[in-house]
């Protein structure tokens, strides 16, 4: 079956109504992000939100009426208020009309750390790769995408709130030599993110857009586990160098990450390769090596698939202490085995994306 087209989806969504304001979505102007890959659908309906919490009859039809054009596979509508929206906390939405400028252009190369799933110590292995490009001698950056569960103020040991000395654009807090940025610098700890996708979507664009994070060789970004919105915004806002993908050894994780990978794979993001985590544990007694959650699934699954692989982290005490204490192994035994791993992987990454570059124009959102 053919592709299908951006003027076939339009020409479907022209038989979708604004109720209140009589015209069809596309004649207004209410459609934006149009996005076709390979059967998958994305696109954004702009509205006042005042009226965002009525319109969800109108996202669902306009799901379906692009649905029904025949090649699609899936489609995604999302209702958003860019202009005028109500974004993060401590924020308002620029007026509408405001020029759009570009996310990230003093980035080199952005580098999306991912999992299929949650527990596989992906914050971690962020962390430790960021800091380990940061002994590499790169000027690194590190922005936790994790809306619903931060963990980088922690794993930094990061208590202090970020300053905005023109009233209008944040300046990372700066640690480890590296600049830094997470919603948890925010919100108090304990303050869950009961959010919808629209405003997840905003406040990742804000903390890309928003923030003073000056020339960078590579932003590394710790992504939320799963594939949803926070995947998808990265994949079309910002010109992903390549995804690495976390997961330990065994084959419940794997099925997760291939499924991570296969997502990024279908927005066009190149995948650098697979992190075997947890790959294996020494006993510090005895040193009897153990294979708790198996060993090499990864390499292997990495093989199948057709990525790198890129390495393998052992489950250590020392690597558990170092986060919760807020001194990464890199920083905190920057000499050991484990901080050598963390180096070898890092300089294979930075190896693949050093020379990526280039930004689309994001959304205009100012600091109150």
């Amino acid at each position: 079956m053919a592709e299908p087209t951006e003027s076939a989806i339009l020409e479907a969504l022209k038989t979708v109504t604004d109720p209140d304001r009589g015209g069809d979505i596309v004649a207004l102007g209410m459609v934006g992000g149009l996005a076709v890959k390979q059967g998958n659908v994305h696109f954004t309906i702009e509205v006042d939100p005042q009226r965002g919490q009525t319109l969800e009859p109108l996202r669902k039809a306009a799901e379906k009426a692009a649905g029904s054009v025949p090649g699609v596979l899936s489609v995604t509508a999302v209702l958003t208020a860019e202009s005028k929206s109500a974004p993060a906390a401590g924020t308002r939405a620029a007026p509408q009309g405001a020029p759009r400028r570009e996310l990230l252009p003093d980035v080199t190369a952005i580098v999306a750390v991912a999992s299929g799933k949650g527990g596989v110590g992906k914050s971690t292995t962020a962390a430790n790769i960021a800091l380990a490009l940061v002994a590499q001698g790169l000027r690194v950056g590190m922005l936790d995408a994790d809306i619903y569960g931060p963990s980088m103020p922690m794993m930094l040991g990061i208590h202090d709130k970020p300053s905005s000395p023109d009233g209008k654009r944040l300046l990372p807090i700066e640690k480890f030599g590296m600049r830094c940025m997470s919603i948890g610098f925010l919100v108090p700890p304990d303050t869950p993110m009961i959010w919808r996708g629209p405003m997840v979507m905003g406040a990742l664009e804000q903390m890309m857009g928003d923030v003073e994070w000056g020339p960078l060789d590579v932003l590394v970004v710790d992504m939320p586990p799963g594939t949803g919105d926070a995947q998808l915004t990265m994949a079309q806002r910002v010109p992903l160098a390549g995804a690495v993908i976390v997961s330990t050894p065994q084959d419940l994780a794997l099925l997760d990450a291939r499924k991570g990978l296969n997502m990024f794979r279908k927005v066009e993001v190149p995948v650098l390769g697979i992190v075997e985590n947890m790959s294996y544990f020494v006993c510090p007694e005895c040193g009897e090596r153990s294979d708790i959650f198996n060993h090499g699934g990864a390499r292997r699954a990495a093989e199948q698939m057709g990525v790198d692989f890129l390495g393998e982290i052992p489950l250590d005490m020392a690597i558990r202490e170092g986060i919760d204490n807020g001194r990464p192994t890199v920083v905190a035994d920057p000499d050991g085995p484990h901080a050598a791993a963390y180096m070898a992987i890092a300089a294979a990454i930075w190896d693949k994306v050093g020379g990526a570059g280039g930004t689309p124009a994001g959304p205009e959102i100012v600091i109150e």
